[in-house]
């Protein structure tokens, strides 16, 4: 199988370099981003960044169980995004 493709990808380089060249960097630009080390943050950020943000409401005391700030204890801690 491996010799097959060898052989494939020589005889496609002879004839065609172009084309082989712009397979090439295809292939390279769809595997870099998950080689990237940014990767990683970049997930970190994507999870803990809500979907929808918070509407404001006005505590009048009735309800108990809304948080008086979106960055309250029960928030996404973001302190390792500070420390970076």
């Amino acid at each position: 199988m491996a010799g097959r493709l060898g052989t494939a990808l020589r005889t496609l380089w002879a004839k065609e370099p172009v084309i082989a060249a712009s397979f090439g960097i295809a292939v390279l630009a769809l595997v870099s981003p998950l080689l990237s080390p940014f990767s990683k943050y970049s997930e970190m950020i994507n999870r803990a960044t809500p979907y929808t943000y918070p509407v404001p409401v006005r505590d009048d005391g009735s309800a108990p169980e809304v948080p008086s700030h979106p960055c309250d204890p029960e928030g996404p801690n973001l302190r390792w995004l500070k420390d970076l």
